[in-house]
């Protein structure tokens, strides 16, 4: 398996068709795991979408993966990717069940990141993460995400309109940038 990334047990790559069967499997077995905090395609409908989605020019998608195996442990988007003055996105991840507390979401959010600042040419990334996901917000601030606000009745999810916190990390800028 070629790779764009690897750190310490995770390593990171485009979601390509073939994962189809692999990722539904895995977004089912970790349902009660992401509720109420996101609904991950767990069909071959929704993945076929979200292959779609991923495609455009204002979204990226990424597979975290096992380096060893190969097994797909979560995933990460950044979506609403905007270039000229801003070169921003938002951050979306999410872990898989049974790789979830293991180091690989919070190093493959980690690669993502770079790869995001080194290869896609953003300055900034933000995190819009609910207030009771203490994981989310747990891999936010390892990865040195700073809290920038609060957002009432920001995005709707699971039937409502949840309030999100907003995290966000800017890419360290070159001496005379």
């Amino acid at each position: 398996m070629r790779y764009l990334r690897t750190s310490g047990p995770a390593a990171i790559r485009r979601p390509r068709p073939a994962d189809e069967a692999e990722f539904v499997a895995a977004a089912r077995r970790s349902r009660d795991l992401h509720h109420p905090w996101l609904a991950a395609p767990d069909d071959p409908a929704r993945y076929a979408a979200y292959l779609r989605k991923i495609r455009r020019r204002d979204h990226a998608g990424y597979l975290i993966c096992d380096r060893d195996s190969g097994a797909i442990a979560g995933y990460v988007n950044i979506s609403g990717i905007l270039m000229g003055a801003l070169r921003g996105g938002y951050l979306g991840y999410a872990a898989f069940l049974p790789h979830s507390g293991t180091g690989h979401a919070s190093a493959g959010i980690g690669l993502v990141v770079r790869h995001a600042f080194d290869t896609l040419g953003l300055h900034r990334l933000e995190a819009n993460i609910q207030p009771g996901n203490e994981p989310s917000r747990r891999v936010a601030r390892k990865l040195g995400f700073r809290l920038e606000g609060y957002s009432p009745d920001y995005l709707f999810i699971d039937g409502a309109w949840r309030d999100h916190e907003r995290w966000a990390i800017t890419a360290p800028c070159p001496a005379g940038e």
